[in-house]
This record gives structure tokens, C-alpha cells and sequence, in this order.
């Protein structure tokens, strides 16, 4: 049901330390180019159908991927009734924002307009009994797409020298304690170029373990977190342009834009995590060299 903040409640701090905390759990749900549940999540949507916009889509995603709620709509307690559903007993609600501006007449007569903030509480229709069925969902499983592997690229990436694990878990991620690389199936993608996007993003954060550029032990903070995820992506790209192959700069600059928001919009912070990407770059360029060789290209 609705929320009012007190005077100590702080919603912009609330999100921003929830959206921190995702990169504590590996890549967030809105960079996942596989199916099953761990892939892309719905875009959320209100009892209305009407499409949640800005921080509060971030919000949502990463509740419906920690809790795997299948459905894109989102409620509060009192649409879920007029809808004749009931919140189950023990669920938690998600917090939201509304953004708005409201005019006031100020001292001198004239029409101010002062923006407000109001946060409120909302429920996954997954959370909720007895809604009409266009609101339920069946969590997706992982889909064998029959997407193929690169030859090249799978050459190019064995030469790193980093134990690639893969299983059906739907989590692509870097484990420093176990210093490997887990992935979902390359058939599990929808395309080729997002698997090696992804092993590629995941490649940039092996290299900043202790055995090698020793990047990692940095990360004692969510801040920290944020930067590191800046010099993966950042990486990837680079990575890729160095291949001269052509990176998903589109995607990626929005998932930049949304780490440095996190990390109070420091504008020096680009430009080291792009120093600290280039190091990983050329740490992967040392290793598996700058050209990626197809076998229709060797057999020439």
C-alpha cells in the first residue's frame, strides 16, 4: 500500500545502495543475453499496463531477478484488491518512486513550481493470489537456441589461459576465490556475438585477480563494486574493438551511464576505469594476441 517517507527516510539512498548491491551477486539482470531465469527480465510494467520509467525499472529488475518473479506487472496492495487478488501472507513489497511537480502560489503572487519525490511500496504479480490470468507468468527456462560457438574466438579466448566453467546455471560471473569464469551454454544466447561479448566482460574481471593485475582486492566497498564493473564493460569494448570486430557500444553506454550514476556521477571516474580497462586489455592482447583467426582464414 502507499508509503510516506518520514523525515529520515531517504529513497534516493534506499535505491542507490540496492542497485549497488546487485554487483555484488554478478553481471545485473539488464546486461544478460541468455535465456532461462537468469536472462533477460520483462520489462516492468503497472496494473495498467502502462511501462515503469527510470530508476524505478532498475528497481524492479533486480527484485524480479533475486526473487525470479516471472510476471512483468507490479501493484500495490490496493490495485491487487480492486483486481480481486490478495497479497500472500509474508511477502515484502519493493520500493518505488514518483517523481513530480507541484505548483504553488508563492509570496509574491506568482506560480511556483517545486518539485517533489514520493515513494511507495508495490508487489510483484507473482507475490499475489487470485489475479486475473493476463497478470501471472511461468518462469522462463533456459532455451537451447542452437546458437553456435565461434571457432576463432573459441581459440582466441582457450589461449588466455582461464578455466572456463560452464553449466546450466543461467549466471555468467567471475569467482575470485575459485579464480574461474562460470558461463551459461553458448546455446542458451541469442546470438554468438552476445556469448563472447559476455566470456569477454567476464575475461576483464579475471584479469584483475591476485595471480595477475591483482585489481580485485580493491573491491572492499559497493562503490568499489561499481568501479570494477565500469572496467569490465569499458574492457569488452575495447577488447573487442582492438579485434576489430564491432562491440554493442549502443547497450554498453547505457550500462556505463548507469554505474557512474551510481558512483555519484564522478566524473574522473571514467577515465580511470578506462585506464585500469586498458591494462586488462592488454594483459588479454599478451596472452591471446591481437587478431582472431578463423579457420577458413589459416586454411588460406
Amino acid at each position: 500500500m502507499a508509503h510516506t517517507p518520514s523525515k529520515t527516510f531517504d529513497p534516493e539512498r534506499e535505491i542507490s545502495a540496492r542497485i549497488l548491491a546487485a554487483l555484488e551477486a554478478g553481471t545485473p539482470p539488464w546486461r544478460k543475453p541468455w535465456t532461462g531465469q537468469g536472462g533477460p527480465a520483462a520489462f516492468p510494467l503497472r496494473a495498467t499496463g502502462e511501462a515503469y520509467r527510470g530508476i524505478n525499472v532498475l528497481m524492479l529488475w533486480l527484485e524480479a531477478a533475486e526473487k525470479g518473479y516471472a510476471s512483468p506487472y507490479w501493484m500495490t496492495y490496493k490495485q491487487a484488491e480492486a483486481l480481486g487478488g490478495q497479497v500472500r501472507k509474508g511477502e515484502r513489497s519493493t520500493l518505488v518512486v514518483k517523481y513530480g511537480v507541484v505548483e504553488k502560489e508563492g509570496e509574491d503572487g506568482t506560480e511556483e513550481r517545486r518539485p517533489y519525490l514520493k515513494a511507495y511500496r508495490v508487489f510483484n504479480a507473482g507475490q499475489i493470489d487470485g489475479l486475473p490470468a493476463e497478470f501471472t507468468r511461468e518462469a522462463d527456462r533456459p532455451m537451447d537456441l542452437g546458437t553456435q560457438a565461434d571457432g576463432g574466438l573459441e581459440a582466441y579466448f582457450a589461449r588466455l589461459g582461464a578455466t572456463v566453467e560452464t553449466s546450466p546455471d543461467p549466471r555468467a560471473y567471475y569467482h575470485p576465490a575459485r579464480d574461474l569464469i562460470h558461463m551459461p551454454p553458448v546455446s542458451t544466447f541469442y546470438t554468438t556475438q552476445g556469448y563472447y561479448e559476455t566470456l569477454g566482460h567476464e575475461a576483464v574481471h579475471w584479469t584483475g585477480g591476485s595471480a595477475r593485475l591483482d585489481r580485485l582486492t580493491r573491491c572492499k566497498d559497493r562503490a568499489a563494486y561499481a568501479f570494477e564493473e565500469l572496467v569490465a564493460e569499458i574492457g569488452q569494448c575495447l577488447l573487442f574493438a582492438t579485434l576489430g570486430l564491432t562491440p554493442s557500444i549502443d547497450q554498453s553506454a547505457a550500462y556505463i551511464a548507469g554505474w557512474l550514476k551510481a558512483l555519484a556521477e564522478d566524473k574522473k571516474a571514467i577515465f580511470r576505469a578506462a585506464s585500469e580497462a586498458q591494462k586488462a586489455v592488454d594483459l588479454i592482447i599478451e596472452r591471446c594476441g591481437s587478431v582472431v583467426e578463423h579457420p577458413e582464414e589459416v586454411a588460406a
